[in-house]
């Protein structure tokens, strides 16, 4: 069964998008940076409880009186199925119960800087087709310290050319900002459920749109680690085989002929997941492994081509552009 609250049908600035799922836990420390946002502009936070089983429902409410009273309308709905949607199905309905401009994604156990709203709203605005991410700060202290390390470092450049190496969008969900505009026109969160990527699916499509991507170089974010995170339950085998596609699609499609930077694990593995057309592309596996040169050639057991070995060099000889995972 679904319950809601009226939706109020004023345009505001900001909608502060919050899914929420057994996030009771979180949510006073999540809600009162909400409240102590120091942006000046017309504010709104809207919320999707996904069937909580815990008290997550309750503390919303306790909150949305103090959020009322310091000018931020509350828009709160949800219901009570025996299983969650999911975090795409749950993004989708926040966002179309929501009635503001632009739109802040939240999630229910990370914490905003009281000038995150207000500093991605000014980069939204100087980038209205891009997705407006920011630098975090992880805690617990020193957990995932290379991939925030990563997250924080990614020059401008990088943002773009990396999405093709990473293990997911270049600027992370939990910061994104972006207009209803722009969120409309590259469409909703897939909503599979437990295991998809809805977020890295969504990045995709916003660059086959001819989006951007634009991180605010301040730390706006408290972002949480913990074994109840819901990109726990994403396969990292699910990551590899979309990123794969999505370079196969956007850059190799492009290309007559390639080499193969990697003439290990992870090029042969790239190798192997490539469609038959693009296998045929790869002139050579380049490395600098003295053993792997010695060897002198890869096999793919499964080729129909006869014979089948590409051979591995310290230097490329070719004029053919180079991949490397």
């Amino acid at each position: 069964m679904e319950y809601s609250s009226s939706v109020n049908t004023l345009s505001y600035f900001h909608s502060i998008i919050l899914p929420v799922y057994n996030a009771s836990h979180w949510l006073d420390e999540c809600l009162q940076a909400v409240l102590h946002q120091d942006f000046q502009g017309t504010m709104e936070l809207s919320v999707f409880d996904d069937a909580s089983k815990d008290d997550s429902r309750a503390v919303i409410s306790r909150w949305s009186t103090q959020l009322e009273r310091r000018g931020i309308s509350t828009v709160i709905s949800g219901h009570d199925s025996a299983q969650p949607g999911g975090v795409g199905y749950s993004k989708n309905r926040a966002v179309a119960q929501s009635s503001g401009r632009y739109l802040c994604f939240q999630d229910a156990d990370d914490v905003m800087m009281p000038q995150r709203v207000r500093l991605q709203y000014e980069a939204a605005v100087r980038n209205p087709t891009s997705i407006i991410g920011c630098r975090v700060r992880r805690e617990p202290e020193g957990s995932t310290e290379r991939y925030t390390r990563w997250i924080n470092s990614l020059s401008p450049e990088q943002l773009l050319t990396q999405v093709y190496t990473s293990h997911g969008p270049t600027v992370i969900m939990p910061t994104w900002l972006c207009s209803r505009d722009w969120f409309q026109r590259v469409g909703r969160f897939d909503e599979g459920g437990l295991g998809v990527p809805e977020d890295l699916l969504f990045f995709y499509e916003s660059l086959r749109r001819g989006g951007g991507v634009h991180r605010v170089d301040d730390c706006l974010l408290v972002y949480r680690y913990h074994d109840q995170a819901a990109t726990q339950s994403v396969l990292e085998e699910t990551i590899w085989m979309l990123r794969v596609a999505f370079l196969q699609e956007r850059v190799l499609s492009q290309w007559e002929a390639f080499t193969i930077w990697n003439a290990g694990k992870q090029g042969r593995r790239l190798y192997r997941s490539l469609s038959v057309a693009n296998r045929r592309k790869v002139r050579a596996f380049c490395d600098v492994d003295e053993n792997k040169i010695r060897k002198g050639f890869y096999t793919y057991e499964e080729s129909k081509v006869c014979p089948s070995s590409l051979w591995a060099s310290s230097v490329s000889k070719r004029s053919d552009p180079s991949f490397s995972m």
